[in-house]
């Protein structure tokens, strides 16, 4: 979503963000959403009133006697729906997340309305394996005729529209968690805070060039995954010890010193 966001050269605080799915998926990745807008000094309320839920049950809204603790703060005054594209149409979002696993529920209804409402909508069909995808790559950018920033969960291979051909990225927690542990073993934080996870998204997204951005990736090439890694982790050691959470004495040169304790399985 960041390096969508540098493209569009927009901020996340102005953006308003529907979840299809409503399970511990979509509520970690919305609070951390959250995590990521207050850091602007905005209030808890005002950043969770940008992002709504619809699921099985549709539309999260407080009238609903289903919802958990953890979705009734995103279950925002609003009328009830059970139908996914008259939602998108009333909420006007920008950024459409897909963590229902159920697979092709971005049909081309759901595409071209958030094509329409957006001159570059932000499609993500996170749900894996492939079968259960909210829509393909060559779904998204066919049908909306090459406007959408997408990316799912699993990789989809290149696709053509109008002559352009896109590389749609893999959003996916191998660009996160191995960085943030390889971070953690270094500098021995006192605890990891929401913010060392915003830290490595930046990084990874500020890795994604513009060769790459203009083929639609929005995730650094997997070509060389140990060195988009390191950098990562570089940037989160950095932080912890910026933020006073390593324990570890700071080294003259993080990179370096990150890149001598790495395991080499070499014989």
């Amino acid at each position: 979503m960041e390096t969508a966001l540098q493209i569009l050269d927009a901020s996340l605080t102005e953006q308003r963000i529907l979840f299809l799915g409503a399970g511990s998926a979509a509520i970690g990745i919305a609070n951390l959403i959250v995590a990521a807008m207050r850091l602007k000094e905005l209030s808890q309320d005002a950043v969770r009133s940008r992002v709504s839920m619809f699921d099985i049950g549709g539309l999260l809204e407080p009238a609903r006697c289903d919802l958990s603790k953890a979705q009734k703060v995103y279950a925002h005054k609003a009328q009830s729906s059970k139908d996914l594209v008259k939602t998108i149409e009333t909420l006007k979002p920008t950024i459409l997340i897909g963590v229902s696993t159920k697979g092709g529920a971005f049909n081309q209804r759901v595409v071209e309305t958030m094509s329409r409402l957006n001159e570059r909508p932000i499609i993500f069909a996170l749900s894996n394996p492939t079968n259960k995808a909210e829509c393909t790559a060559e779904q998204a950018y066919s049908w909306s005729r090459g406007k959408a920033l997408f990316a799912a969960g699993v990789q989809f291979p290149d696709v053509t529209v109008n002559d352009k051909v896109f590389r749609p990225g893999q959003a996916n927690n191998f660009y996160i968690f191995p960085a943030i542990g390889l971070a953690t073993y270094v500098a021995r934080p006192r605890r990891i805070t929401d913010e060392c996870f915003i830290a490595a998204a930046r990084a990874s997204a500020d890795q994604v060039g513009p060769d790459l951005r203009a083929k639609g990736m929005l995730f650094p090439s997997q070509a060389n995954i140990l060195e988009t890694e390191v950098t990562t982790a570089t940037r989160v050691a950095e932080f912890m010890f910026e933020k006073g959470l390593a324990q570890a004495e700071r080294p003259r040169d993080i990179r370096t010193w990150i890149e001598g304790q790495l395991y080499k399985p070499q014989y």
